[in-house]
């Protein structure tokens, strides 16, 4: 996992004020909620006093409250009630949990992962033009894949193994009739023409300025018959986030660490751009992308995830892979992950101190949302927290793949 860096963890809608939501993420057991005005708080889920999970707690106002022996604790962490000691006890400061800043951006709830730091030092959430300034209607659901996060991305920056996984189950010929069969054969040739593409050609692969965004695209044909081919275009945005784009369909992955061993895929699937002139009531063109999702989770993903369960290593990394020119992209990924990792392990310099007034006073920081992204509270931005004091980011810990 690729330390100071936003994921997302969960769909904005999920997180109520009524009933906290629990969650693992990075290796963390956490919580999230909303206090009464709405603003999102992420926090550690282990109730200090003995360790019971704060996600199976009930909201209290502004409080959420441990389900063993009903510690409250606020926004900013720290607990506000011990029943057993009476409302005027004296609580210790240390009886606190951490809290995480997060986000709510693209219909998501991001969480930082990464070093302590003011919220005006946070760096926005990264996202590509395919996200933030895609206007269609979409359908969005999430699952857990018992595979790393690595193998799971892998997985989507290539198709070419699509012929080889997708060919044998009964649903498949869904696939095979719609999106491959032609006009004049009724989408019966779908299944020969499936199996026909096997050729990847006019591949190639860009990198944004900022480092943080891979493009790929390409061709995927058969060798012999040139119009039977689809185009390609997939976009990756560290840490997480795959965007594939073809004539037939769209669709967003984010594959998002749960810890070594499982990963959550949230997944978005656009509308169909074929059948918009035919159905413009729009809960009607949301149909065809859900049923898309279902289909995904129980028939396609699980004939992925099969392979991926028995891949050696289990943790892709540098030198673990011998990859062929088509596989450029996947390469490109290993190895900025890689500068990442490096990155994040390397001491960060301090920020510079501002230059002094003319009457030798500092000039105070302006509290502005400029560096966490547009349409985001403060308070949001630090966890749920309001003004006074700073927001404890999430800890890393090591990454399996740097570890030799």
């Amino acid at each position: 996992m690729i330390p100071n860096q936003w994921y997302p963890i969960v769909e904005a809608q999920e997180v109520r004020n009524d009933k906290p939501l629990g969650l693992r993420r990075m290796g963390q057991d956490i919580v999230l909620w909303r206090d009464i005005e709405g603003n999102l708080v992420c926090q550690g889920a282990r109730c200090p006093h003995k360790g019971a999970n704060l996600g199976d707690g009930r909201m209290k106002g502004n409080t959420i409250e441990c389900p063993y022996h009903g510690f409250r604790y606020g926004a900013d962490g720290a607990c506000r009630v011990i029943p057993a000691m009476g409302s005027g006890a004296r609580i210790p400061g240390s009886l606190r949990v951490p809290t995480y800043p997060v986000q709510e951006r693209f219909g998501l709830v991001w969480m930082w992962w990464g070093d302590e730091r003011p919220a005006a030092d946070l760096p926005p959430v990264a996202a590509p033009a395919e996200v933030t300034d895609n206007r269609k209607l979409y359908a969005t659901k999430r699952w857990t894949r018992p595979v790393h996060y690595t193998r799971y991305i892998e997985s989507l920056l290539e198709f070419y193994h699509v012929t080889y996984v997708h060919r044998d189950h009964w649903f498949n010929y869904i696939d095979y009739l719609l999106l491959y069969g032609t006009p004049s054969k009724f989408g019966l040739d779908g299944r020969e023409r499936y199996l026909a593409a096997t050729r990847i050609t006019n591949h190639q692969v860009e990198t944004e300025a900022e480092g943080q965004t891979i493009r790929y695209s390409f061709d995927h044909c058969q060798e012999d018959d040139p119009t039977n081919t689809t185009h390609y275009v997939i976009t990756f945005t560290f840490p997480c986030m795959v965007h594939v784009q073809t004539e037939q369909f769209e669709t967003t992955s984010w594959l998002v660490p749960i810890d070594d061993e499982n990963t959550e895929h949230i997944l978005r699937w656009y509308e169909y751009e074929q059948v918009k002139p035919v159905l413009r009531i729009e809960p009607l063109r949301r149909l065809l992308p859900w049923a898309s999702l279902y289909m995904e989770k129980w028939v396609q993903d699980p004939q992925d995830v099969r392979i991926m369960e028995h891949q050696e290593p289990k943790i892709s990394a540098g030198g673990v892979n011998k990859f062929i020119p088509v596989d450029e992209m996947n390469a490109k990924y290993i190895s900025m992950r890689a500068k990442l990792l490096a990155d994040a392990a390397a001491p960060r310099e301090p920020a510079p101190a501002p230059e002094p007034t003319g009457d030798g006073a500092r000039e105070p920081v302006p509290a502005t949302d400029a560096a966490t992204g547009n349409g985001t509270s403060a308070r949001a931005t630090a966890g749920g927290r309001g003004s006074g004091g700073t927001r404890r980011g999430a800890k890393p810990k090591e990454d399996a793949a740097a570890r030799p």
